[in-house]
């Protein structure tokens, strides 16, 4: 049993006092051990503080997996502040729209990575917006020089012996009940919604994880899910850190060097999408790779097949192979324990996990209540009092069944979203940007089965009058103003849209004609 402090300030005091010299962090050829975390975090509370970041301020992090992350997000907490993680495949626009919701007092943005300047496609797609301080990560080497901006070596020699000392005292501030993020998740009105989160929240269901995945200080932990999503953030690096295990983070998904990376750093916890296990199930040379030091596999956003659950663990080694379930709004509300059969990880998303409680409600959908249920969505008290209704109960918009051993089955959901590459995809936001096209009279998007992606997106567009769009077109315009999980991949023209007789779009119909 790990017994977890409330705060990740408290949390990584705790990790470097107990065990100081174990590495906390290897990321290609940075390691940090939990002494020297703890110190590169507090430099960055103490440049933060310097350069004129109040207690609570909203710190933006728009970044793939790196070692700079974990120290940003852990550095903005010691300063008292609040992590906001914008997800590495929005676009500039969609980037800009959650900085200025939150009203970010500062931004750690990447610099050239993949081909792509992040901070560029911002400020092209926003550039009146304006933020007070700007941290680019320079992970190609070939970044120039920008005015405003200041690279991440730079920044640590902002702080002064002042701003060290009142980092000190801000973190000792941090409480459980301060808020410790804001995560973005796109919702059915067609806006992302921004879910708050208290520390005691974060480290709750970072312990329950942690726990029901028995980690611990001798784990190696690979973390392939984003930072920027719960499954990186809070059941990755904070889980380590409560457990004192060693994370090496993925910046950028590549079988073989996955396979590699178990080999050579003796990786035992891999979570991640099934698709992960199946590509490596499936590589032609995974046999030149040791994987033998597998233990926890931890999965779900999509089907596990029962085999693909036995193939797991009688060919990567695999001891235990666990499902999980949550949301933004409640993280991890369920999860299977290693202790369960395939063939119930395989039908279930486990049982209830972090306090919750879980029950069916009307049309059978899910309802979570618990210490663990968000605070709230940012400024918009009606969304939230729609969501969570008067007795505490979160309508999750998934429709599921609890067997007579409490484990939960997630058969629907109420809700359109679908599931691409692992990440939640909500129909009405792609139908709004849709309708922003000139010549676009009426759209609707519905998930249909793509063998990579799990789905993907397709449109149902009707076209106003002597419009000649083709769906080459409608691709590319969705593919420029949203990540691209979330474009559509085909159009489907129609010169109707089936609705009832209260207008309301009949996705159903259109599922029904899908193939």
């Amino acid at each position: 049993m790990i017994e977890g402090p409330s705060t990740t300030p408290a949390a990584l005091t705790r990790a470097a006092e107990n065990h100081p010299d174990r590495l906390a962090i290897i990321d290609g050829d940075c390691s940090l051990t939990f002494a020297q975390l703890h110190e590169q975090v507090e430099a960055f509370a103490s440049s933060l503080i310097a350069s004129g970041v109040e207690a609570g301020a909203r710190v933006a992090i728009w970044s793939p997996n790196t070692y700079h992350w974990i120290v940003a997000a852990l550095g903005t907490h010691w300063a008292g502040g609040v992590v906001v993680p914008i997800n590495t495949r929005y676009t500039g626009t969609e980037a800009a729209d959650i900085i200025d919701r939150v009203h970010a007092a500062a931004l750690v943005v990447v610099g050239d990575f993949l081909g792509t300047d992040r901070l560029d496609r911002l400020q092209e797609s926003a550039p009146e917006l304006q933020v007070p301080l700007i941290v680019r990560i320079p992970l190609s080497g070939t970044d120039q020089p920008k005015p405003g901006v200041t690279d991440w070596d730079e920044f640590f020699d902002v702080g002064t012996a002042a701003s060290r000392a009142e980092a000190d005292i801000r973190s000792a501030a941090v409480d459980a009940e301060s808020v410790s993020d804001i995560l973005f998740t796109s919702g059915t009105t067609g806006r992302s919604k921004g879910v708050l989160s208290a520390h005691r929240q974060l480290m709750s269901v970072a312990q329950s994880w942690a726990e029901n995945a028995a980690l611990t200080a001798e784990d190696n932990y690979l973390i392939i899910n984003p930072f920027f999503h719960s499954f990186g953030y809070k059941a990755g690096f904070v889980t380590a850190l409560l457990a004192g295990a060693t994370v090496l983070p993925m910046a950028v998904f590549d079988v073989e060097a996955v396979m590699a990376i178990v080999s050579e750093q003796r990786i035992s916890v891999l979570p991640g999408a099934p698709t992960i296990y199946q590509s490596i199930l499936d590589h032609p040379r995974r046999a030149d790779y040791d994987m033998s030091n597998l233990r926890i596999a931890v999965t779900g956003a999509a089907p596990v097949p029962v085999a693909l659950v036995e193939r797991m663990q009688s060919e990567l080694s695999f001891d235990a192979v666990l499902t999980a379930y949550g949301q933004t709004e409640a993280v991890v509300a369920t999860m299977c324990r290693i202790e369960d059969d395939p063939v119930t990880v395989s039908t279930s998303s486990g049982r209830a996990t972090a306090g919750f409680e879980i029950r069916i409600g009307e049309h059978d959908e899910i309802l979570l209540r618990g210490p663990n249920v968000m605070l709230g969505y940012l400024d918009d008290p009606e969304a939230t009092a729609k969501t969570i209704d008067s007795d505490g109960w979160l309508h999750t918009g998934d429709v599921g069944v609890l067997d007579d051993r409490g484990y939960l089955d997630i058969t629907d959901r109420l809700k359109d979203m679908y599931i691409s590459g692992g990440f939640n995809v909500y129909p009405a936001e792609i139908e709004a940007m849709l309708l922003r096209l000139p010549g676009v009279y009426e759209a609707a998007v519905i998930g249909v089965p793509d063998e990579r992606m799990g789905e993907v997106g397709r449109a149902y567009v009707v076209l106003g009058p002597g419009t000649d769009l083709s769906e080459e077109a409608i691709v590319s315009f969705c593919k420029d103003k949203l990540a691209g999980f979330k474009a559509p991949r085909s159009v489907q023209f129609t010169e109707a849209l089936p609705r009832n007789a209260s207008g309301k779009v009949l996705k159903n119909e259109l599922r029904e004609k899908k193939s």
